[in-house]
């Protein structure tokens, strides 16, 4: 078994509040998971209104299995023209 665990720094440059912030936030998330059938929720900078930091994990048998569906979920989040990649780390367990 093969834990895999992202984590996403994002940034909302038109966004002017929190209210804003989660609109755009919730749409991701929702399309993520139901895409990638991945865990996905918001770990940090929750009170900043341009800035985001998204936890991702994926529980698979295969490492590059694993590897290569965050490396489109990454692909999947860039594709938002609302947001800006930061950036990202992966980690596998």
């Amino acid at each position: 078994m093969v834990l895999s665990l992202m984590q996403v720094e994002l940034r909302i440059p038109e966004n002017r509040s929190l209210k804003g912030k989660r609109m755009v936030l919730r749409s991701i998330k929702d399309r993520v998971r139901n895409k990638f059938n991945v865990s996905i929720s918001e770990i940090d900078n929750h009170d900043l209104w341009e800035n985001a930091t998204f936890g991702i994990a994926f529980v698979g048998t295969d490492q590059q299995y694993a590897h290569k569906i965050l490396t489109e979920v990454i692909n999947f989040i860039q594709s938002f023209p609302q947001i800006q990649l930061v950036d990202y780390t992966i980690e596998m367990l």
